[in-house]
């Protein structure tokens, strides 16, 4: 029988980490509070200097692409506790268990080593 109170416990922590680093880079939409929108960065437009412009807008990109990965784990993370709330948590979607040490690797997992794409 897996300990959904220990991974619970993981993924709670883990979600409050992946909220904090996305509240650093974007602000929830106000249209739907479940995605994320980059917050633009100060931009010099009186600048004339291409390199230093081509400088913002690389970090823009940067920025634009670490809240993209944080938002697709943070939405990870929540669908593991909603299956931890429905008891579905640690089924592979192919209808076996999934391995505990497979949770231990990834609390967010769907798939069972096997059957692990």
């Amino acid at each position: 029988m897996i300990n959904t109170k220990h991974f619970k416990q993981k993924l709670e922590e883990e979600k409050e980490q992946l909220e904090k680093i996305l509240s650093g880079i974007a602000k929830p939409d106000p249209e739907n509070p479940d995605d994320w929108k980059t917050t633009p960065d100060d931009l010099n437009v009186m600048t004339t200097d291409q390199s230093e412009m081509a400088d913002v807008f690389e970090e823009s990109q940067n920025k634009e692409a670490r809240e993209r990965e944080t938002e697709e784990r943070l939405n990870k993370v929540k669908d593991a506790l909603k299956r931890i709330e429905d008891n579905s948590y640690g089924m592979c979607t192919e209808g076996c268990k999934i391995e505990e040490k497979r949770l231990e690797a990834d609390p967010t997992a769907t798939t069972c080593i096997k059957h692990k794409q």
